[in-house]
């Protein structure tokens, strides 16, 4: 018997930049999940000295936890409605599976740990379930760090850069994409730091 396919889900960085060797990819929400740049990144978007900030998945239970300096601790509830879609489900050409694994266990591994969750999709107007494979920043992992408040979390979004380039840009492609995948989106906490970064560049002239 034929093993499934490797099927990865983007949320972050894998929106914009996608993993290699595609052979499909289907737009995809979840069910009981954030978004949120809660992960610090010292090999990316930010240096050991001085980490930037990055999105993880976190459930709204656990999230609740974390969520004191969260400006919007009980919106975003996009991640729960189908024409909302959280990111993109890539599946991978069976040829180049051991190869992309590899890529993206390096490329997450700032800590980052693979889950299998329920991502869902539209297909012929019906909902649908589909298992996938997902990196996620559990709560526990040394680079989560949880909420902040949203200044202090833009200014280091603002002023953060790593090998992968500026924090600012990840930020602006991902709310970007975002819009991309559904004009209709409503990300409150991805939404309000991009206009936050803009406040800071207009202010700052830079």
């Amino acid at each position: 018997m034929a093993s499934p396919p490797f099927v990865v889900f983007g949320y972050g960085s894998l929106i914009f930049k996608p993993p290699p060797h595609v052979k499909s990819q289907v737009s995809g929400f979840l069910k009981g999940y954030v978004r949120r740049f809660a992960q610090k990144s010292h090999d990316h978007r930010g240096t050991p000295e001085n980490p930037g900030r990055v999105v993880t998945l976190i459930h709204k239970e656990d999230w609740d936890r974390f969520s004191a300096s969260d400006a919007f601790p009980d919106e975003d509830t996009y991640m729960l409605m189908p024409d909302h879609p959280a990111g993109v489900a890539y599946t991978i050409d069976p040829l180049y599976e051991a190869e992309v694994r590899d890529y993206l266990d390096y490329r997450e591994k700032d800590g980052y740990t693979m889950e299998t969750l329920d991502i869902y999709t539209i297909e012929n107007g019906t909902e649908k379930i589909i298992i996938h494979d997902c990196y996620v920043g559990r709560p526990d992992n040394p680079s989560f760090i949880g909420s902040e408040l949203l200044d202090v979390l833009a200014e280091r979004i603002w002023q953060s850069v790593g090998p992968s380039g500026r924090n600012k840009d990840y930020l602006y492609q991902l709310a970007d994409w975002v819009r991309k995948l559904a004009p209709a989106s409503h990300d409150s906490h991805l939404f309000a730091l991009e206009v936050s970064n803009l406040i800071i560049h207009i202010g700052r002239n830079d």
